[in-house]
């Protein structure tokens, strides 16, 4: 199974690369030929989208690496660490987009019709339709951030083209303003993107909480035991995409040591079946 992750996030990263570097060259040679600020804005978000998917091909190839005597519970955490780099560059490349799309707008567009810019438009949203596509049922499928930093570019950037694609048929009409507000919206849209997946990593690497649906779960397994008087204590830690359970239960005091650690690794195998567990420790207090 890891390994099979670890294969499907690095052909994820590797055709991520390959289709931006084409979707970059082809929307920069026609958004300055036609001076078309959206299709600019456009080619500066694939080249972000390239140092994206490299960051999940380096972030991915990091985490796969298997535990060892420094790191006791593997590398996993790599793939927030990169992801962080994603958001962070996201948000650094909408400002400056934001900058020049606003002196556009503010001093006018050369913007210029040409098929060639709905060409262009076309091809962006079919290679990144089709790139979403695969690192959506990926991301699902392996529950990795990275993979799921990657879908949203992708998707973002279907939405954002198609808008490219509005404002560079208006121009028909000698409508030539929408064009920068296209620019304008594209870098909002990024700077949000990079800070939702920015705080999501950071909510990771500083130790958050499993969610509710999983602790409920974990509570109804330990309940299923009516040797355990209470649960004193649920904690956890995340572990790469998974978490380390930490339960302290309370047993009666005159159950032997040998029924009592029995009973605990039984909860902890139940436990550590769980998708979204990595490891399970139960400490046993008598009572």
């Amino acid at each position: 199974m890891e390994e099979e992750r670890y294969v499907t996030t690095k052909k994820a990263g590797i055709y991520g690369i390959i289709g931006n570097v084409f979707l970059l060259i082809i929307k920069a040679i026609v958004g300055f030929v036609s001076h078309s600020q959206a299709m600019i804005a456009d080619s500066v978000n694939s080249a972000g989208d390239i140092f994206a998917s490299l960051m999940t091909f380096i972030g991915n190839k990091i985490a796969s690496v298997p535990k060892d005597d420094s790191h006791n519970f593997g590398h996993g955490k790599a793939e927030y660490i990169f992801s962080m780099f994603i958001g962070l560059s996201m948000i650094v490349v909408s400002a400056k987009l934001l900058y020049d799309s606003v002196m556009v707008f503010i001093f006018g567009s050369e913007l210029t019709f040409s098929w060639f810019l709905v060409v262009v438009c076309m091809a962006t949203i079919i290679t990144k339709l089709g790139l979403y596509v695969y690192t959506k049922k990926a991301a699902k499928q392996f529950n990795n951030i990275l993979l799921e930093a990657n879908m949203k570019d992708h998707r973002n950037d279907c939405i954002v083209t198609s808008f490219t694609l509005v404002s560079v048929i208006l121009t028909l009409w000698h409508i030539y303003w929408f064009d920068s507000i296209v620019g304008i919206g594209i870098s909002i849209w990024i700077c949000y993107t990079g800070i939702s997946i920015f705080m999501e990593s950071y909510n990771v690497l500083m130790d958050i909480s499993v969610d509710e649906k999983t602790k409920d779960l974990i509570l109804d397994l330990s309940r299923a035991y009516p040797e355990i008087k209470s649960i004193r204590s649920l904690s956890s830690s995340p572990v790469g995409a998974k978490y380390m359970i930490f339960l302290t239960i309370c047993l009666d005091g005159n159950m032997s040591t040998f029924e009592s650690h029995r009973l605990a690794d039984s909860l902890e195998k139940n436990v550590t079946a769980l998708d979204m567990v990595y490891k399970t420790i139960v400490h046993v207090d008598p009572v």
